[in-house]
């Protein structure tokens, strides 16, 4: 146990910010908000006690450095964002964590660590307010599609880089952030699991394999109108009865393979009560950490749809709508993980990320990284119910401490 690292001071911090960025709903830090401003300038504060240089770059993201006796840095990452009506630890437990890490080896080493460190609050990591989930830190990878987020909306209209703009960023120079990782040597974040896989083994930290690879598709059948009176049942050309069919089949294909999969939409035309379906529409949402069995995933609902489609006399068409491959991360920062966890807690377990984060864009960028997990109460995030036992939270820093130890020992060689 570090006599420098104090478990309850970052507590008090993660409630502190609870009270002053949360109403009746939840949290409210959306990016690129006044709330979010504020949220901010609170981080800013606590910075200030600290012999570090705090900058924002192009694409809004904020760092706070502790030089170091060599320039190869250690980044300590999260964000501060929420979605709306969130959660009190997704995000800023990242941060608050990685502050407290960060006050440690400044103590410890007197303000002079033997490898630089640096904090990271990555900008709308949540993409709650325009759609665009990851922005800051695929600004900073270098992999953000411009030309796919310029036109983006919030629900009021406001545009993406007016959104920018606001707060004094330029939509096209946020790549710019790249430089920010010219002397990165590793990434490590530590994240709420925000699932039930740690809760179900009644473990309280999990190391993480990777991000899973995401597929994304619209799937439309389409069929034939008629009276739903008049028309008898073995005449009819349902487009519904045909994409209905395919929830099931999405099930056994995820269990098959030891993926998931959801159908999260369905819309149908003309969508009246005296009407057969004539045209419906769903989504499809398959993720796997494995390329190969993704794919293969793919693969099989597509024939179960053209089987349906058959089946039922109407016609299928698949539309593309977003995709991620798996990123895996470094295997020997995941094994320093691990044993940090296991000196910590006694028992550890390795697992994929279903949801995506900014340690997925550092990986995809080539920095070493690892991601660690804390279990999360009832499997709930993104409301206002997410919670994780305090005794879990002081267990995941002290295990995250350990791990950035570990990780400044490979820096240094």
């Amino acid at each position: 146990m570090n006599a420098f690292l104090d478990p309850r001071r970052m507590l008090a911090e993660l409630k502190e910010l609870r009270q002053l960025t949360a109403d009746g709903h939840g949290a409210q830090r959306v990016a690129f908000t006044p709330v979010w401003t504020r949220t901010r300038e609170w981080l800013r504060g606590k910075l200030a006690a600290l012999p570090v240089e705090v900058h924002a770059d192009a694409a809004g993201n904020l760092w706070a450095t502790l030089a170091g006796a060599g320039e190869r840095a250690l980044l300590l990452g999260g964000h501060m964002d929420s979605v709306p009506n969130g959660g009190w630890l997704d995000g800023c437990l990242n941060v608050l964590a990685g502050l407290e890490v960060l006050r440690r080896i400044n103590a410890e080493y007197g303000g002079r660590p033997p490898v630089t460190v640096r904090l990271v609050d990555w900008a709308d990591e949540e993409g709650a307010r325009f759609g665009k989930s990851l922005f800051g830190s695929s600004a900073c990878a270098g992999s953000l599609d411009l030309a796919a987020v310029r036109g983006l909306r919030d629900r009021d209209g406001i545009s993406l880089p007016d959104a920018l703009r606001a707060v004094g960023l330029d939509l096209e120079r946020v790549k710019e952030s790249g430089r920010e990782l010219a002397s990165a040597a590793a990434y490590l974040e530590l994240h709420i699991e925000q699932g039930p896989v740690l809760l179900d083994l009644d473990l309280p930290l999990g190391a993480v394999l990777g991000t899973v690879g995401v597929e994304r598709h619209a799937i439309t059948f389409r069929g034939q109108a008629a009276h739903s009176g008049s028309t008898p049942m073995n005449r009819r050309k349902d487009a519904f009865l045909a994409a209905a069919r395919m929830s099931p089949e999405i099930y056994q294909i995820a269990a098959r393979h030891g993926g998931v999969g959801t159908i999260g939409s369905c819309t149908t035309k003309p969508g009246i009560v005296t009407s057969v379906v004539e045209e419906c529409r769903i989504t499809l949402d398959q993720r796997h950490l494995e390329a190969a069995a993704l794919a293969a995933m793919v693969a099989e609902a597509r024939a179960a749809a053209d089987r349906f489609a058959a089946e039922g006399g109407v016609t299928v068409a698949w539309e593309p709508l977003w995709q991620i491959e798996p990123i895996p991360f470094d295997p020997g920062l995941v094994d320093r993980c691990e044993e940090a966890i296991r000196e910590v807690a006694g028992t550890s377990h390795r697992l994929p990320s279903g949801p995506l984060h900014d340690a997925a864009e550092m990986a995809r960028a080539g920095v070493p990284t690892a991601m660690m997990f804390v279990q999360s109460l009832l499997g709930i995030s993104h409301n206002q119910l997410e919670d994780t036992r305090e005794e879990h939270l002081e267990l995941c820093l002290r295990a995250f401490d350990r791990l950035a130890a570990k990780t400044m020992d490979r820096i240094r060689g």
